[in-house]
């Protein structure tokens, strides 16, 4: 399924990207801007992504099968509201990016239920092609 996306920030060398699904980006960034502590988190996890720095505990892969590789989450708060940005990696345009792509503002568990699961699956499907915004 083709979807479109924005760019958000892009790395020092220009070969990392976080873009925002068009179709969702309202939500997403109305969630990362609700407050102060949320958008520090959010920048902070942006940073450690486009410098290329893996913390399992901030940013993810959401390994519950084979088809759902490229899919990843961006945690927030975890024992807290424990909010997750879903998003999907991929190469486009010579670059990697990775794509904010759904919301889910309340994790309620440790494992990933129906409701995460059918999200994640869903979104795995997901191409997309940038957008100049």
């Amino acid at each position: 399924m083709n979807r479109f996306c924005e760019i958000l920030s892009t790395s020092e060398d220009g070969k990392i990207a976080i873009c925002v699904d068009k179709q969702n980006k309202e939500e997403i960034l109305a969630y990362v801007r609700q407050s102060e502590r949320h958008l520090k988190k959010f920048r902070f996890i942006v940073q450690l992504i486009l410098e290329g720095h893996r913390n399992a505990e901030l940013y993810d892969k959401e390994d519950i099968n084979g088809r759902c590789d490229n899919v990843t989450a961006m945690k927030f708060f975890k024992g807290q509201e424990n909010g997750r940005i879903y998003c999907v990696e991929q190469r486009l345009d010579r670059k990697y990016i990775i794509i904010a792509v759904q919301l889910h503002s309340r994790k309620k568990t440790q494992k990933n239920t129906k409701r995460e699961k059918s999200i994640i699956e869903k979104i795995a499907q997901y191409e997309y092609e940038i957008i100049e915004s």
